[in-house]
């Protein structure tokens, strides 16, 4: 049975978020796609196992002190 295609979609992230995510990668030897399929998998997993929603805050850009 053949796995199911990856759906494609486009992202745009702010440089600071984007650096952080690809030196985090590169520290889990990921590349940056990888790591972000696996963060969103992480808390996707998360959510089901607290059986909770997601707060409205999730749409809010994070407050990044990245430098």
């Amino acid at each position: 049975m053949a796995a199911a295609p990856k759906k494609q979609i486009p992202l745009r992230l702010s440089s600071k978020l984007y650096d952080a995510i690809a030196a985090w990668a590169e520290d889990d030897f990921r590349s940056v796609n990888g790591q972000i399929e696996y963060l969103l998998s992480e808390c996707v997993r998360q959510r089901r196992k607290n059986g909770g929603y997601v707060p409205d805050e999730l749409d809010v850009p994070p407050e990044l002190d990245v430098k």
